[in-house]
């Protein structure tokens, strides 16, 4: 191989074809011979291709950084323990607080945030704190429920405000560190199981009943950690997931589509109502918001690429079926609302629901224009980032308005 790289520096595509034949052997010979031809301009460039490493080095400072963020996770999610705080108040309305401002201050810190915006998010995180603890102790409250529910997804959009400040290109690549945060997210909590799962059954082995400590100090530090070492991973060893979360949108985007028309196929021959059933239709809206996660995460993975014809047609179809998906549920609550009158639940699922629908509406138009003509999916992405912060209003009108509006009912 080492008399045919340097015959071959002046023939680049059989070069190629030589490097794709055996990748190892072919950078182990390279290396080998690299200062005889190091003067030619296409060694140089073979150089840089298989040296460059896109990871820069890692610094003590970010491991510490990690730890300490890890540790303040696990001490918030155990706060109850600590503290005489009841954890049927303090979970459903401080669950978000365990993660999200840790994932805001390392991106505060990576992005070098200026101060005057540091100084909003952080009086941003305090007024949503303080606003969710202070509202009525009451589990009869659908306002404070539907409050409770919407923290996390403030948090998150504070989040992506950080991660993106105003710039729109920037929305996109948010959305890509979410669904590799995901896969790399459970990968760990993957691996944390199995290595549950072995220490608990060697301790078994030598009569020593760990399960209860374990679960309540190890297991709940590692659940909170997991999306802080998860990020720390994506952002420094971006390696790890960037073959891999191009492969789960592209497997997954058909068994998505197949999935999504045998369910309503399915729907139509039993003959469920989710007109009078609550359920189902709750059901129907999940069903529709993880459908529209899948797909914003297959555009974000595909991003800057012209897009094959049938990846297109996938997402388009998902797209389109999710409309109908939307029709449904919209159609349904309108009926109930028409039925039974307004509630809280009621306007904000509709809410919600509304913009869902015209962002697909936005989004199928789009991956329509880029199948036919052919174009890349910058314009299908753009439809998308300029779309989130519109989430993010709604989703400050159900935390803060709703409560109000409604008398916390």
């Amino acid at each position: 191989m080492v008399s045919h790289i340097a015959d071959l520096l002046d023939k680049p595509r059989e070069l190629e074809l030589l490097y794709r034949e055996n990748k190892a052997g072919f950078q182990r010979e390279f290396d080998r011979i690299y200062p005889e031809i190091s003067t030619h301009p296409v060694a140089q460039v073979w150089y840089e291709r298989l040296n460059y490493s896109p990871v820069s080095p890692v610094t003590s400072g970010n491991y510490w950084f990690l730890i300490i963020t890890c540790f303040l996770a696990g001490f918030l999610a155990k706060l109850p323990d600590f503290f005489p705080i009841a954890e049927e108040f303090y979970y459903p309305r401080n669950i978000g607080f365990v993660v999200f401002p840790f994932l805001i201050a390392t991106f505060v810190r990576q992005r070098n945030t200026p101060v005057r915006t540091l100084s909003f998010i952080g009086m941003l995180i305090a007024l949503v704190c303080v606003w969710i603890n202070v509202l009525p102790d009451t589990a009869s409250s659908d306002t404070v429920i539907l409050a409770c529910i919407h923290v996390p997804l403030l948090l998150w959009s504070v989040l992506g405000f950080t991660f993106a400040s105003n710039h729109t290109g920037l929305r996109i690549e948010f959305l890509r560190y979410n669904g590799e945060l995901l896969v790399m997210t459970g990968i760990i909590l993957i691996v944390g199981g199995l290595l549950t799962a072995i220490t608990l059954g060697l301790f078994e082995l030598i009569n020593l009943n760990i399960q209860e400590f374990y679960f309540r100090y190890i297991v709940i530090w590692g659940l909170a950690s997991a999306p802080l070492v998860g990020t720390f991973l994506v952002q420094n060893q971006p390696q790890l997931v960037d073959k891999v979360s191009p492969v789960i949108a592209r497997v997954f985007s058909p068994l998505v589509l197949i999935t999504l028309i045998a369910y309503l196929t399915a729907v139509l021959y039993t003959g469920k109502d989710p007109y009078a059933d609550r359920d189902f239709l709750i059901v129907f809206n999940l069903l529709l918001i993880g459908v529209m996660a899948i797909v914003f995460f297959a555009v974000a993975e595909r991003s800057g690429t012209r897009s094959g014809r049938f990846h297109l047609m996938v997402l388009t179809g998902i797209a389109i079926a999710a409309i109908l998906v939307n029709g449904i549920a919209l159609s349904a609550i309108l009926f109930r609302i028409g039925e039974w009158g307004i509630t809280p639940n009621r306007m904000a699922v509709l809410g919600g629901n509304i913009l869902i629908l015209i962002n697909l509406f936005i989004v199928a138009l789009r991956l329509l224009q880029t199948l036919l003509y052919q174009k890349p999916v910058l314009v299908v992405e753009e439809s998308i980032a300029r779309f989130l912060p519109i989430y993010a209003v709604w989703t400050c009108v159900v935390v803060f308005l709703f409560p109000l509006l409604f008398q916390f009912r």
